[in-house]
C-alpha cells in the first residue's frame, strides 16, 4: 500500500510544526529542527499510525518524544523526535542504549542520532494487546505461545548483559508484532546500572498480574501463579540458561 508523505519543508506551519516542536516550540526552534533533519538524510514524514496528536495520526509519543514514519534515502524508518519539555537533553543516551541491545539482537536497529532526533528501523506490526485481541480460532494457541516465548529470549538476552529494560511490564505499549516476529520498543528508560528483572517482569505481566494474563489462559490453560512464581523465583536468584529453560517448561512453551 503506497502511503503519502509530506516534505518536511512543510513542517514550518501548523499543524506540522506540532509535530517537529511538540508541545511547544519557537518557529526559530523549527527551522533549526528542520535543517538537523536535513543533515540526516530526512526529507519526508507520513502521517500514519494508531496515536493521535491534535488530527495527525503518528506512531506513538511518550515522555521524551513523539515517534513518525519518515524517509532516510527513499527507505521508510521510525524517527522519534525530542519533545522540547523533555528533561533528556538530547537523544545521544538513548542511542548508546539501543545499541547496547542490537548487540543481542534485541529492539529495533539504529541507524543514526542527533540532538533532537533518533532513527531507527520502522517495524511494521501492532501493539500485543491490539495483536492479541485479533487471535481467533486454531493455531491461536501455538501462535500465542510462539510469541511469548520470542519476547521471553529476547528478554532473557537482555538479563545475560545486565540491562534493565525499565518499562517491560506495560507489554502493550512495548512491543510490537509483526508478521514474523515480535519486538521489544522504547528503551528511553533502561539502565544498565540496575539489577535486570526483564525475564522476571515480562513473565508476571503476561501470566500473573494483568488483563493480558487473563486473554492468555483463555487462548490455552496454563500452570497455576504458585507454580510461575516457585520458578521465577529461583530464576531470579540465578539467571542461568538451565533456571530459564525450567521457567519456559512450566509456563508450557
Amino acid at each position: 500500500m503506497e502511503h503519502s508523505f509530506i516534505s518536511i519543508k512543510k513542517f514550518v506551519e501548523e499543524p506540522y510544526s506540532k509535530i517537529l516542536g511538540y508541545p511547544n516550540a519557537t518557529s526559530r526552534q523549527i527551522k533549526s529542527r528542520i535543517n538537523e533533519l536535513e543533515e540526516l538524510n530526512i526529507k519526508s514524514i507520513s502521517l500514519r499510525g494508531p496515536t493521535t496528536l491534535g488530527k495527525l495520526a503518528i506512531l506513538g509519543k511518550g515522555y521524551v518524544g513523539v515517534v513518525v514514519v519518515a524517509k532516510k534515502n527513499n527507505k521508510e524508518i521510525a524517527l522519534k523526535i525530542r519533545r522540547t519539555d523533555s528533561q533528556r537533553k538530547e537523544m545521544k543516551n538513548e542511542a548508546v542504549l539501543l545499541k547496547i541491545v542490537n548487540s543481542v539482537n534485541v529492539g529495533p536497529k539504529i541507524f543514526d542520532v542527533s540532538k533532537n532526533f533518533l532513527v531507527m528501523e520502522y517495524l511494521e506490526g501492532e501493539k500485543f494487546s491490539d495483536w492479541m485481541d485479533s487471535l481467533k480460532g486454531s493455531g491461536s494457541a501455538k501462535k500465542l505461545k510462539h510469541t511469548i516465548r520470542n519476547i521471553l529470549e529476547d528478554c532473557y538476552r537482555l538479563d545475560q548483559i545486565g540491562f534493565d529494560h525499565g518499562e517491560i511490564s506495560n507489554i502493550s505499549k512495548h512491543i510490537i508484532v509483526g508478521e514474523n516476529k515480535a519486538t521489544l520498543i522504547d528503551f528511553e528508560s533502561s539502565s544498565t546500572q540496575r539489577k535486570p528483572s526483564n525475564v522476571t517482569s515480562i513473565t508476571q505481566a503476561f501470566f500473573i498480574g494483568s488483563g493480558i494474563a487473563k486473554k492468555a489462559q483463555k487462548i490455552y490453560k496454563n500452570a497455576s501463579k504458585e507454580q510461575i512464581i516457585n520458578v521465577l523465583k529461583i530464576y531470579k536468584q540465578e539467571k542461568t540458561r538451565e533456571n530459564f529453560e525450567k521457567l519456559l517448561k512450566v509456563l508450557k512453551l
